[in-house]
């Protein structure tokens, strides 16, 4: 039975890259000029991985919580590609604080830029978080949700990993209000690997913290919000954590 999943992962994993491809090429002359084009092709390659990932691998998704319209900061739990997915999915104009790594890899890169992501180098957390800031500040003529993850990277299931501080530094410069995102999805899509499994995979906006919190009062608030809805989830999904340091 493993042997079969493991299969039907590997088939599910090539064909949403080579459907990736495809949507990418032909969405491709509305994308070059229009920011409403690349949502659109991102936006329609995450159903069809919603919709093939519930037949071919039995992983349902779920959105859970209020979700934000408005221009605001979501602060996410990340565990695998799904989450990201599912939050872009979910709002209208979604956008990534993101490794500039990304912007070198085919297609994603393309749309990542097209859809308004901001790009940071990692190594020198206190230029990048300048940079980030700046960026931040030069991209905001158009409304949307700045979404970054507190914790820097995927974080497995069970896995006690710092928030960073960046987090803190763009809810003080932005003056917006934070949404925390919590998440299961890790339990079913891993952040590493083939392997699929069946299951409820959600992601849940919580409720909306105000813009003005001090820095330390924002940041306790934000994990412990987001690791105990997260934890909650995992439960949900039959999962213990063993809460592991990384």
């Amino acid at each position: 039975m493993i042997v079969i999943q493991w299969l039907r992962s590997l088939i599910f994993v090539v064909q949403i890259y080579f459907a990736m491809l495809v949507i990418g090429i032909v969405f491709a002359p509305y994308a070059m000029f229009s920011r409403a084009g690349a949502r659109a092709a991102c936006k329609t390659w995450c159903k069809w991985v919603f919709w093939s990932a519930r037949w071919m691998v039995g992983i349902r998704t779920e959105v859970r919580g209020p979700v934000p319209t408005g221009d605001v900061m979501i602060a996410a739990k990340h565990q695998s590609f799904l989450d990201i997915m599912l939050i872009f999915h979910a709002v209208p104009k979604g956008k990534f604080i993101m490794k500039r790594e990304i912007l070198w890899t085919p297609i994603i890169g393309l749309y990542a830029k097209g859809i308004g992501c901001i790009p940071v180098s990692r190594g020198k957390r206190g230029l990048a978080i300048k940079k980030m800031v700046r960026d931040v500040d030069a991209g905001r003529l158009e409304a949307g949700q700045l979404i970054i993850y507190s914790q820097g990277t995927r974080v497995a299931p069970g896995v006690k990993a710092p928030y960073k501080v960046g987090t803190a530094v763009l809810y003080t410069e932005l003056g917006q209000p934070c949404v925390p995102v919590a998440t299961n999805v890790g339990v079913f899509w891993p952040r590493k690997g083939i392997m699929r499994k069946p299951g409820l995979a959600v992601v849940e906006f919580l409720p909306t913290m105000p813009e003005g919190l001090p820095r330390e009062a924002f940041m306790a608030e934000l994990q412990q919000t987001v690791e105990a809805k997260s934890d909650a989830l995992l439960a949900e999904a039959g999962f213990e954590p063993e809460r592991l340091t990384q």
